[in-house]
C-alpha cells in the first residue's frame, strides 16, 4: 500500500520559491531603492545629490568630504590616511595604528612640527584633531579650537585682521544638532571658500 504523504514533486517546490524570489527582487532591488530615492530627493534635494558645494555654476567640492590645503592662507583639515592621495573618497580609511605604534607618535610629531613651522610665534598647544586623521579618512571638519590656533597665520597671510577672521570661524560654526546632539565644528571646506570671498589668496 503507497505512503500517502510522499513529498510533493520538485517542480512543485521550485515554482513557489521562483515567484517568491522574483516578487521580493521586484520589491526591494527595484521598488524600494526608488521609492526612498524619490523622497529623498524631493524632500531633501541638496543632501541627496552628495550635498555639493558649487560656485560660479561648477562643482568645487561636497559639505560631506574634506580637500587638503597646504598654503598658509587657508585653514587646514584633519589629515588624511586615505591612498593613493589625501580625502579620497573611493578609498575611504583610518591608517589603523595602535596608540602604542611608534610610527602614530612619529606622525603626530612631524605633524606638530609642521605647524609650528608654519607659525612659530603661536605658544597655544596644538589640538589633537589636526594631528589625528579621522576613522574615515574623509573628515571634512575640525573643531572650533583648531580653526582658532590657525586664525593668526591665516590672518597675516592675507592682510587681514584677527578679528576679522575670527568672526568668519564664528560664522561657519556649526552648532550641536538641537543644540545637544554633536560637538560644534567648522567645515573647512565653506571656510576656505568664505576667506576667498572676503580676499583672496596671495
Amino acid at each position: 500500500m503507497r505512503n500517502s504523504t510522499s513529498l510533493p514533486r520538485q517542480g512543485g517546490i521550485l515554482r513557489p520559491a521562483l515567484v517568491v524570489f522574483a516578487a521580493l527582487s521586484l520589491v526591494t532591488g527595484l521598488a524600494y531603492p526608488f521609492l526612498t530615492t524619490g523622497i529623498a530627493a524631493a524632500v531633501f534635494p541638496h543632501e541627496a545629490a552628495g550635498s555639493l558645494i558649487k560656485q560660479d555654476n561648477r562643482i568645487v567640492g561636497s559639505e560631506l568630504i574634506g580637500q587638503a590645503f597646504s598654503s598658509p592662507g587657508y585653514f587646514w583639515g584633519r589629515p588624511s590616511a586615505t591612498a593613493p592621495m589625501p580625502y579620497n573618497g573611493a578609498g575611504s580609511s583610518g591608517s589603523n595604528l595602535g596608540p602604542r605604534n611608534p610610527a602614530l607618535a612619529d606622525a603626530i610629531q612631524s605633524r606638530i612640527a609642521a605647524l609650528k613651522a608654519a607659525d612659530p610665534d603661536n605658544p597655544v598647544p596644538v589640538p589633537v584633531d589636526l594631528v589625528t586623521a579621522s576613522g574615515s579618512g574623509l573628515d571634512p571638519h575640525i573643531s572650533p579650537a583648531a580653526a582658532a590656533y590657525q586664525a593668526a597665520r591665516v590672518a597675516r597671510a592675507r592682510n587681514l585682521s584677527r578679528t576679522d577672521v575670527d568672526a568668519l570661524i564664528q560664522a561657519h560654526t556649526e552648532r550641536p544638532w538641537l543644540g545637544v546632539l554633536g560637538d560644534p565644528a567648522v567645515n573647512v571646506l565653506t571656510l576656505n571658500l568664505a576667506l576667498d570671498q572676503l580676499r583672496p589668496a596671495r
